[in-house]
């Protein structure tokens, strides 16, 4: 039997998502994120592999995430700037980085449906852009993360301290 493989950026997608609603079927959590359902299967016993579920029950390590998005992903999985494309806002270019953040610029999910033109950024996973209709939690989770992949100091602390606040639960702003 051949060993754990490395994460894949859309296994970001999928423990997001875990963190958000624990007790979803591998059929649940396929459709939610935009993956095939063996794709959802090996993406979970790959997080299960790397500590950041626990075995069995899917429950997110917390702790452990948070740790992986702020000095893991950005290295990782890194964000690079494209050319300026049509899509949907991400990062500090949507909520809720853009609530405290002003800036001339947008950074975008290059997508069809996009109603933004800014720097293209490709997401960590292919349903990315969807996700703002069809699971806007996901999306506000996945564009936090995208601020700790491109942000500057200051975007990276705030994005993380919602990240924080959001995975834990917590009621704060």
């Amino acid at each position: 039997m051949a060993g754990p493989q490395g994460l894949r950026p859309h296994d970001v997608c999928v423990l997001l998502q875990l963190a958000l609603k624990p007790g979803l079927t591998f059929r649940e959590l396929a459709s939610s994120v935009g993956l095939s359902l063996g794709e959802a299967h090996n993406s979970r016993k790959r997080l299960e592999a790397a500590g950041l579920l626990q075995e069995g029950n899917a429950s997110v390590n917390v702790s452990g995430t948070l740790e992986f998005l702020s000095s893991g992903v950005p290295y990782v999985f890194p964000g690079r700037l494209g050319s300026e494309t049509r899509g949907v806002p991400t990062a500090f270019s949507a909520p809720p980085l853009s609530e405290q953040i002003q800036s001339a610029e947008s950074v975008v999910w290059p997508g069809v449906h996009g109603t933004v033109r800014g720097s293209s950024l490709e997401p960590l996973c292919p349903g990315a852009p969807e996700t703002r209709e069809s699971n806007p939690d996901l999306y506000r989770l996945l564009t936090l993360v995208d601020g700790i992949r491109i942000g500057r100091a200051r975007e990276k602390r705030l994005a993380l301290e919602q990240l924080e606040s959001d995975l834990r639960g917590d009621d704060q702003p």
